[in-house]
């Protein structure tokens, strides 16, 4: 077995979501879910098949993430992951409806920051065995910086 990392190619620092699932039934349902949860919704996703013929499925709204999804999938290359470009949107506004598809087992990063991903190849294939996300903690945040964050957090709307 050797152990590689994948950076993510993410060139705009946009919010991605990486998962894993089983079935080629996958690609259709998390369309369906992000799409039902946010209309018109600007999306790429790719889905690394398994087994038979093994290719990355793709689908989506935006052609350019469509492309940033299936090349970023070919590089990961570990059999039922998926990853997920969005546009113009969070993580947090799909990640419910995503995480209630049937075949969705995990969900490794939802995030908008520079990704890793720890990828096992055996003979047989890949797995990914987790992620690194962002950047190491610098401290402990302190008065000043609480204040920040709940002023930005009732900025964006995501508190009263």
């Amino acid at each position: 077995m050797e152990l590689k990392t994948v950076l993510i190619d993410n060139p705009q620092g946009l919010n991605l979501i990486l998962g894993h699932s089983h079935f080629i039934k996958t690609v259709e349902d998390l369309h369906e879910a992000i799409f039902n949860t946010v209309p018109g919704a600007k999306f790429g996703l790719a889905f690394c098949e398994a087994s038979d013929v093994c290719l990355v499925r793709y689908s989506g709204t935006d052609p350019e993430l469509v492309t940033l999804a299936q090349r970023n999938a070919m590089a990961i290359g570990a059999g039922h992951s998926f990853i997920i470009f969005l546009r113009d949107m969070y993580p947090l506004n799909v990640l419910g409806a995503i995480r209630v598809v049937p075949e969705v087992c995990r969900i490794y990063c939802a995030t908008a920051n520079p990704v890793e991903v720890i990828v096992a190849q055996t003979e047989q294939g890949r797995g990914i065995l987790g992620v690194v996300d962002g950047f190491s903690p610098k401290g402990i945040e302190g008065e000043a910086d609480i204040a920040k964050r709940r002023d930005f957090l009732r900025i964006v709307g995501y508190k009263a």
